[in-house]
């Protein structure tokens, strides 16, 4: 039996987990939820899972929170680190969104915990650090997003050194093949309306301006130690395959599959072992077409400017993180237009001076940096 903690639980992510740890009662025990000001949800979560712990990150949401149950609650950083550092914690499942899930994610793995993450944002700022730390402990990163989880997969199929290119697929969004003039006109309730996957609206408005993948590829440097120009992207509208491994020799592994985040959310929590699933088997009759296409960096250019970010190393992919989500913010309230979005990622990502080699402090002060000017360009 395994005690399990989901960071972020009320998110579309955190609820799939649940869903899954629900099938498997017997090999897994939930220790400990979080939101950060859905407390409703928390609170149904709660009465119904009666997890030991839960933390309420936002204070206002927290000092409102009921404490009518024998659940200890607990608020901000503060409390997300008492979930994951705890002494009967064995597994943290990492679904928060955004840079706030970092600190988490180093307290889980210094505290010895496997980590199973859907944080991207934590990877893509910090990733060098988090994989020593995690080698520095003895355990573990398993990645829940479904190309990672793939990537994972297929890589069984050869070893390290026969690795010749990891292939990342993306959906392409709701706006593959618009025109540039299509694009400047995008409202948000289109942005937020995604062919394939149901998902929060930070990673929804990402996948729509590939920024998501671009990212991705920044994971999937440090989670698989592939070089950046080892690591391609095609657009796959159908989203049955979720990413390839091409071999030396010739031979490409893909990993199949419905497009249904509980499938990597059960291998990270069997991980290296497979176990029936009640989850929906692939048709590819029904599928009857796999289609792919070069991505168009002139159109959606957030995807170079994370291999970019990549390229100039150090603080560079901290800094376009949080851009993002402070410009992604702005789109989703109506402040800037879609477009917008990579026009002030290259500026700020153009004025940072790179710090190399950075450690955890220079991370936070980039990262703080990279909000600061982003809200300094379009606020003016």
């Amino acid at each position: 039996m395994k005690n399990v903690v989901v960071l972020g639980s009320t998110g579309s992510i955190g609820k799939n987990a649940l869903e899954v740890l629900s099938h498997f009662p017997d090999q897994f025990t939930l220790w400990g939820i979080s939101t950060n000001r859905n407390v409703d949800l928390l609170e149904e979560q709660i009465r119904q899972l009666k997890p030991r712990m839960a933390a309420v990150v936002d204070e206002g949401s927290f000092q409102r929170f009921p404490r009518n149950f024998d659940t200890e609650i607990f608020s901000g950083l503060a409390g997300l680190k008492r979930l994951c550092t705890h002494p009967e914690v064995d597994l943290v499942i990492n679904a928060l969104v955004g840079s706030i899930g970092l600190l988490p994610s180093l307290d889980a793995l210094e505290s010895g915990k496997r980590l199973a993450t859907a944080n991207k944002e934590s990877l893509v700022m910090a990733g060098e650090l988090l994989v020593q730390k995690a080698k520095e402990k003895g355990t573990e990163i398993i990645p829940i997003d479904s190309e990672h989880s793939a990537i994972q997969q297929c890589l069984l199929s050869g070893k390290k050194n026969e690795v010749k290119r990891i292939i990342l697929t993306a959906s392409g969004g709701p706006f593959w093949g618009k025109s540039e003039t299509e694009l400047s006109r995008i409202t948000v309730e289109e942005a937020l309306s995604h062919p394939t996957w149901e998902m929060g609206k930070k990673i929804t408005v990402d996948s729509a301006s590939l920024m998501n993948k671009g990212l991705e590829v920044i994971e999937a440097h440090w989670l698989f130690d592939v070089p950046p120009d080892r690591i391609k992207v095609v657009i796959h509208p159908q989203s049955i395959i979720h990413s390839m491994v091409e071999f030396v020799d010739g031979s490409v592994i893909a990993q199949m599959s419905v497009p249904d985040m509980k499938l990597p959310l059960q291998y990270a929590l069997f991980y290296p072992q497979r176990v029936y699933s009640p989850n929906t088997s692939l048709d590819l009759t029904k599928a009857r077409q796999l289609t792919f296409f070069e991505p168009d960096y002139g159109k959606f250019p957030c995807l170079k400017l994370a291999y970019q970010a990549l390229e100039m190393g150090g603080t560079a992919p901290a800094v376009l993180n949080s851009a993002n989500e402070v410009v992604v913010d702005a789109f989703l309230s109506g402040r800037i237009k879609f477009t917008d979005i990579w026009i002030l990622l290259q500026k700020v990502l153009s004025k940072h001076r790179v710090k190399l080699n950075p450690n955890l402090d220079d991370i936070l002060k980039a990262d703080s940096w990279g909000r600061k000017t982003a809200e300094g360009l379009y606020s003016i």
